[in-house]
């Protein structure tokens, strides 16, 4: 039986002829966690559904996050009890069924500075946010003498606490999820394509009939028919509802957030950290050998598909996270940086920072629905709201969301082979430090990998300049998980671009051979690959020297870019 899920050439070949002759119940747009999201959505309930993306699978938002799966501390504060408990339910969902091997727990110590009052009332909201979780196997708060807070938090300044109170939330690398998502779409039949911006919408008289895509690969434009079309573009979504030629009934605002990623001895933590700032909260977020510290929440109207971090960025982090460390991060700290846009929710505020974090569904023309807004954690509610607007158009009877009960590629299984992981690694040959990395990253999908190494054991070593990382997940990126560019492998199948200080420049030639062998690619593609890969390193580098938004985004955005003419994900 061919694994529908396995996402290289052939199969999205293959997709995109589905999507030239077949009429589809629902036709998603966008590769983000909420489309991909929404494509499981209608697949898992066996309805016919095509999925397109502009770029890459997370190239957007879905790969730009904290990287936290949370029920959000800061909206117990504004009485959002309703968004903390969907968010907390389903935080349960992916750290106990749908993806244990991709969502782990992970500790923060919130350092209390206020004798009395401060740890009755933060203390009360930690209580209310362990309720509301209910008992989903996450630890319960406790709460620590400054002592006890030291102990496990050494590397904070003794005089900014009295206290502290550490609780337990969900951490996940964004866009392996997101791209897990998409390939467990896939397994249940949607037909799967990157690449493929939306172009146009096919109409007939007022009603959405379709879309026309581009096929970036071959230049061929196809029209795809469906009864229902679902945008799921995020900071997108005003852009496709111009292209529709009509007003939506709700707009989205994009906020920047910048993260920083520092190398793992430079902050001396046993725990994750939560501070608050003048404006929202900053994260410290243990991240293997690495920490992401961020983020900032600033309002952003320029390059969607290239958001840029400028020194004003990177300095405000800094100097939040310097206030309470012993040892103060520098520039030269900083291995990664990153910046994400958060598709929020316009509303009557002035301040992005204060925007709902809530989700919207709309049908702004028959045919069409639009959702938007919402945070990560709360993906497939998102798509489940989606797919319920979109079933009432659909000419049969549609089953319920089952999605709360699908689990994603690599979770079934995932725990035996974990206990297993010693044979695995003797049978292998690989050691066992790397069977936990494949493990937490691949779940049961892992034989996958074992068997392309078993085929080439050079596959076995590790990359230039990144040996947290295989030569295999190279390789497998190219052969299973639909990646296309080098920029797919070493900014989202892989993190190599934030989380070494070259930024993936000692490792992209490699990279590029080993995709290169998978794809046909001649040296010529490999040294293009490389040379835009290198020139969007240097570019990201001198943006993030620049002063302002404006001066960033413009060096930013004047580095090749491979897929130019192609907004985002959309």
């Amino acid at each position: 039986m061919i694994d529908l899920s396995i996402l290289n050439p052939q199969q999205r070949d293959a997709a995109l002829q589905r999507m030239a002759n077949e009429t589809f119940e629902v036709v998603v747009i966008g590769g983000g966690v909420v489309g991909t999201g929404s494509a499981l959505d209608a697949a898992s309930r066996g309805l016919s559904v095509a999925l397109v993306e502009a770029r890459d699978f997370a190239s957007g938002t879905s790969s730009r996050s904290s990287k936290l799966i949370h029920g959000g501390l800061r909206y117990l504060e504004q009485l959002d009890f309703r968004l903390v408990r969907e968010a907390l339910r389903e935080r349960s969902l992916l750290l106990n069924t749908l993806a244990p091997h991709l969502v782990k727990p992970v500790p923060f110590l919130y350092p209390l500075e206020h004798h009395v009052w401060e740890r009755g009332y933060v203390g009360a909201g930690m209580v209310l946010y362990d309720e509301l979780a209910g008992h989903d196997g996450v630890p319960r708060h406790r709460h620590l003498t400054k002592r006890q807070a030291l102990r496990i938090a050494p590397g904070l300044k003794p005089d900014v606490l009295i206290g502290g109170i550490q609780y337990y939330d969900g951490r996940v690398d964004d866009a392996r999820h997101t791209l897990t998502v998409a390939r467990t779409a896939a397994h249940y039949g949607a037909a799967v394509a990157n690449n493929a911006p939306v172009v146009g919408f096919l109409r007939e008289g007022e009603r959405v009939t379709g879309v026309r895509v581009r096929d970036v690969v071959s230049g061929r434009e196809i029209e795809v028919r469906a009864q229902q079309v679902v945008n799921s573009t995020g900071v997108w979504t005003d852009d496709l509802q111009h292209l529709v030629g009509e007003r939506g009934k709700f707009r989205v605002r994009a906020s920047k957030g910048i993260h920083l990623v520092v190398p793992r001895d430079r902050i001396q933590l046993d725990t994750g950290l939560i501070l608050r700032t003048e404006k929202s909260v900053l994260f410290v977020i243990p991240w293997g050998r690495h920490w992401i510290v961020g983020t900032t929440d600033t309002d952003w109207e320029l390059s969607k598909a290239h958001p840029a971090a400028s020194r004003t960025d990177i300095d405000y982090v800094l100097e939040h996270a310097n206030k309470v460390l012993s040892q103060p991060l520098t520039h030269a700290d900083v291995e990664g940086v990153y910046a994400g846009l958060r598709p929020l929710l316009s509303g009557e505020s002035e301040s992005t920072s204060k925007l709902s974090r809530e989700h919207s569904v709309a049908v702004p023309v028959p045919g069409l629905v639009a959702v938007a807004g919402g945070k990560y954690t709360t993906y497939r509610v998102m798509a489940k709201d989606a797919i319920d607007a979109a079933a009432r158009g659909i000419e049969r009877s549609v089953p319920p969301s089952a999605t709360h009960r699908t689990e994603l590629l690599g979770a079934e299984g995932y725990w035996a082979l974990w206990n297993g992981r010693h044979r695995l690694a003797q049978e292998s040959g690989l050691h066992i430090a790397r069977i936990e990395h494949l493990l937490n990253r691949y779940g049961a999908r892992i034989e996958e990998l074992l068997d392309l190494v078993r085929a080439q054991p050079e596959l076995a070593e590790p990359l230039p300049g990144a040996d947290d990382y295989l030569a295999v997940e190279v390789v497998h990126s190219a052969s299973h998980e639909g990646a296309r560019h080098l920029d797919d492998v070493l900014a989202r199948r892989t993190r190599i671009s934030i989380e070494t200080f070259h930024r993936g420049t000692e490792t992209a030639l490699k990279a590029a051979e080993l995709m290169g062998d998978v794809l046909g690619w001649d040296r010529a593609e490999v040294r293009r690959e490389v040379d835009a890969y290198v020139a969007r390193v240097e570019a990201e580098r001198r943006s993030q020297e620049q002063p302002d938004d404006k001066a960033a985004d413009e060096v930013r955005t004047a580095a090749p870019d491979l897929l130019a003419g192609v907004t985002g994900d959309a």
